[in-house]
This record gives structure tokens, sequence and C-alpha cells, in this order.
């Protein structure tokens, strides 16, 4: 049974924001602290600053000799069952790493020449150099650091799906401020008698982005081949046309690809590990899409087309406003996934002054969303929804217009049932533009009508244009002509 079905939310995978997690078992995907470090927006950036101070504690304990810091560090990772990820077989039972298992961790950092070297910056270089971590020890790891912040996320889908939560003991909480873990009472769902965390499908995948196996044959291989070449060595063969080349299998043999020769070679071409480190971003490692989601959860695929005519089916006015929010926000994470994640509904901003009805992190990876990022300021896309019998108007479009900021970004939409005027409304979206006060996309029903047909022909046809969305990009062209 999955989160949606246990608490009735009357949502699929497709329309949430979290991992709709089966809760009597495990879910194949693991929480990647990678994928933090390539988003934008306030809770990536404190998930960040919690995993930072506590792998600096770490690496400073093992710069200091002091294995009993470190012991004392680890010890305190419970089993992250809450969250119902990884690769349990039946029951969720992760694999905590107190007791024997951190001192295990400790003694191999303690050890590690990684370490004393100076190749471990972040948590997730351990998978390259720490024998016995892996992508489900590291994502332990993500998961008892990051629990503070967990927690928040929880408690504000919890409200905003309607989840009941009840006070319950929170689990160990790393504390930035006193270097230390620490616990308490806090409000979360239960499910299968245990606290629920969820945690945001955007931050999780199905294998380590930081693998050896990637590091290995991108960024080690190419130089070990070279330096055999230029050392003339005898794996070398000189062809009929004078080149001379060196077989992949023969170097492989010779340089095996294990933690301590990774960490070897890593020493012998210091310039590899920074080009590694940054080639990993949001185009290369871009979050799971829809397919894969539903694969793994074994939920169904996403309902576009119920999605649209949940919209279409509420009647215009003030009565329906709510519910019309809601289920635009439904159709557009949806459609818009993997382009536009994290959504906050109601967000507030100017210290509580003004809200926005929905606003989302742009991590657009391709297509309209992220030509707009390199164009313009979209490192978040504001969406505001009117369920007017009418037009709207001058005030609406100042309304959305005052949301805009250098931080924020310059770029929204503007959702509403019907135009009688659109083309006049265009023009005045146009006005707004020219005024440097921000660049308004205007969409109605029949608009998103247009948004989920292209989209389902995408989704089965054609991969190379996913997430194009020419309908926004052709208004969008009107807004700067």
């Amino acid at each position: 049974m999955r989160v949606s079905e246990l608490f009735r939310l009357d949502r699929t995978q497709a329309t949430l924001d979290f991992v709709d997690v089966h809760v009597d078992a495990d879910v194949p995907v693991f929480i990647e602290p990678t994928a933090l470090r390539i988003q934008t927006g306030n809770w990536h950036d404190e998930c960040i600053a919690l995993l930072q101070s506590f792998f600096a504690e770490v690496l400073d304990a093992v710069s200091t000799g002091d294995t009993n810091r470190i012991v004392r560090l680890l010890e305190r990772l419970s089993e992250p069952n809450e969250t119902h990820l990884g690769l349990s077989r039946g029951q969720s039972r992760g694999r905590g790493l107190g007791g024997a298992g951190a001192e295990k961790i400790a003694t191999a950092l303690a050890r590690s020449q990684a370490a004393k070297s100076g190749l471990l910056h972040d948590l997730e270089d351990t998978t390259l150099f720490i024998e016995g971590i892996g992508r489900d020890i590291v994502s332990d790891i993500t998961t008892n650091v990051l629990r503070g912040a967990l927690i928040g996320y929880t408690q504000r889908c919890a409200e905003y799906y309607e989840i009941p939560m009840e006070e319950q003991y929170s689990g160990p909480i790393w504390n930035p401020d006193a270097l230390n873990w620490q616990e308490g009472q806090v409000a979360l769902p239960r499910a299968n008698d245990d606290k629920l965390l969820l945690v945001p499908k955007s931050i999780v995948r199905t294998d380590s982005i930081f693998g050896t196996t990637g590091y290995y044959r991108g960024y080690l291989r190419p130089k070990l081949l070279q330096r055999e070449i230029e050392s003339g060595s005898l794996l070398v063969e000189v062809l009929k046309t004078g080149q001379r080349k060196v077989s992949i299998r023969e170097i492989e043999k010779k340089y095996p690809k294990n933690k301590l020769a990774l960490i070897k070679y890593s020493e012998d071409f210091p310039d590899a590990l920074p080009q590694f480190r940054k080639s990993v971003n949001k185009i290369t490692a871009p979050p799971l899409d829809h397919g894969e989601l539903a694969a793994r959860t074994s939920s169904p695929p996403p309902d576009f087309q119920g999605l649209i005519e949940q919209v279409a089916a509420i009647a215009p006015g003030q009565a329906g406003a709510t519910l019309y929010h809601r289920s635009v926000e439904a159709l557009i994470s949806a459609v818009f996934y993997p382009y536009l994640v994290n959504p906050k509904m109601e967000n507030p901003i100017h210290e509580g002054r003004k809200r926005i009805d929905i606003t989302y992190d742009n991590e657009a990876s391709g297509g309209f969303f992220y030509w707009l990022s390199l164009h313009y300021r979209t490192s978040t896309i504001p969406i505001e929804c009117k369920n007017y019998a009418g037009d709207p108007g001058n005030p609406e479009l100042d309304q959305l217009a005052g949301r805009f900021s250098p931080q924020r970004g310059r770029v929204g939409i503007l959702c509403c049932r019907s135009f009688e005027g659109k083309e006049l409304f265009v023009k005045r979206c146009t006005d707004t533009a020219k005024d440097d006060r921000g660049y308004i996309i205007p969409l109605d029903d029949d608009d998103l009508r247009s948004l989920i047909q292209s989209t389902m022909v995408d989704q089965a046809e054609d991969r190379m244009n996913r997430g194009a969305f020419t309908l926004l990009r052709e208004r969008f062209d009107r807004l700067v002509k």
C-alpha cells in the first residue's frame, strides 16, 4: 500500500512532490546528496549546510586521529526505516551504522589515505574511495543527517495534502550549531506502526551519481592509457598506419578499479577528480522521470486527460477557487515535471505580506524552461490561479508582476478559466514586459488542454522533443518582440 492509498489522497505519483513509497516495504531508490547540490532553493541549501557540517566534523576527527570521535558521530546513525527507501526485501529494515557498523566505517575512514591526502571533500566522495561504503550506506547517512530537514518537509507536505500527524519520537537529529546529535518529540504521520518521513522525488536516484565506474572510465582510464602510450610501454601496439594503440582490456587488467587503486590514480592525476565533480550537473544527472518513478514505486503513469477533466469540471467563481488552485497545481506538477519541481503552495514573500499561489524551482536540464534559465532570471517560476468567470484584468497582472524579483525570477504564469478577449490580454502582458515589470504567460483551460495533448505525444513518441512546450515558447516570444 502506497502513502497515497493509505491516506486517501486521491493523487498518484505524478501529481505528488514526494516519493509515493510503499508503507510496508522499501522502494528501490536512494537519496542522492549530489542531487541536492545541483538543485537550488532554500531547503536544498539547508540540506547541503547540514551535510557539510556533519562531514566536516568527521574529517576533522580523521585528521586528528580521533577514532572515538568518529565512532560517536556515526553510532547515532539509526536505521532509517521511516523513509521506506532502499533494497530491503519485505518489511523495511534499513541498514543502520550503529554499533559494530559504526566502528567498521570509523576504522576505514581513520586509515584512509583519501581522507589524509585531502581527496575527500564531501560525503559522496566516500563511495569512490572508502571500502564498505556504497550508495545505500551514503543514502542512509544522508537520511540521518537530514532528518531535521526531512521532518520539516514532511510536516509541510502533511499540512498541504491533509495527512494526519501525531507527536512521536523524532530519532537522532544533527544540530549544526552544537555539532552533535539531539532528539525530541515531533509531529509526523504514522504508517505501519512507525513514523513516516516523506522524501522529495527530485532528490532520489536509482544509483550513485558519483559512481566508481563513471569516474574510472571517463576520467582516469583515458589518462592511464595516454600515460602508457607516452611511456612506450609493452602494452602499446603500433598499427600499420603508425598509430600507437593500447587495448582497453589490457589497461583495465593492469589498472583495476578497486577503491584503493582509485586513490592512487587520483593522486597521480590531481585534475581528474575536480573534472569529474565539475561534470556533474542538472544536465548530466536529471531527476527520475515519470516512467522511472512509476516503475520503481509500482504506481500508474500520469493520467493527463483525467487531470484536465478535473480542472474543467470546476465551476468558475469564488466558491471553487481553492479546488481550482489545487487541481491546477496537480495538473501542472505532472505536466512540467521534471523541469519544474518542489512546488510550494501559497508561498509567503515580503515577510508574509504577500503570497504566491504556487512557486516551482526551475531545475530544467533541457527544453523551454532550461532555455529560459539561460536567457532570463528564472530560478523559480511563480504561478497565479484565477477561477474567474470573466477575464482577468490589469490588477491581476500587477499582482503577479509584484511577485517578481531578481532573486525569485522575472517569468511567471497566470492560469485562468477562459478569455473573452485573449488577444487583448496577451497585448496587456506584452505591455507589462515592455515596461520591464516581468514576463507573464497567460494560460486558460484550452491552453492547458493543448499542453496536455502535446505532453502526451512527447511522452509516447518524441523523447528528443520532451520539455519543448511549444505553446509556452510561442506565447513567450510574443512578449519579447
